[in-house]
């Protein structure tokens, strides 16, 4: 398992219209099952998945507008395993921090994992 934990980024995903045009910070959590035993023999980059390509297409996702966490979730798990073929399992939680539910609230959350996307 691979985890590319605490992706910070800015965006506009919300169903306010107002959450589209301000935006807000989310956090993004990505767990990915992979095979590293080739990996672990050579010490060599060509035979794991490569974190900065996964980084980026989690932020080319986030950069897309959405009204739902469970939209921008769900096109990050697509766009993780067409990327990356070896990828077997995958998992994302998105957080949105200082979400406006009318109080003080840390974060809302979704997480979705590879079986909700193929269902």
């Amino acid at each position: 398992m691979i985890s590319i934990e605490g992706m910070e980024f800015f965006s506009y995903h919300g169903h306010f219209k107002e959450e589209q045009v301000i935006g807000t910070r989310f956090m993004v959590d990505l767990f990915i099952q992979v095979d590293t035993g080739r990996a672990e023999r050579s010490d060599s980059l060509h035979d794991t998945v490569n974190y900065l390509s996964v980084y980026q297409t989690v932020k080319q996702e986030m950069e897309q507008k959405s009204h739902l966490l469970e939209h921008v979730a769900h096109r990050i798990l697509k766009a993780v395993h067409a990327r990356f073929p070896d990828v077997t399992d995958a998992e994302v939680k998105i957080s949105k921090l200082n979400p406006p539910l009318g109080g003080k609230i840390d974060r809302v959350c979704v997480t979705l994992s590879s079986d909700d996307i193929y269902e």
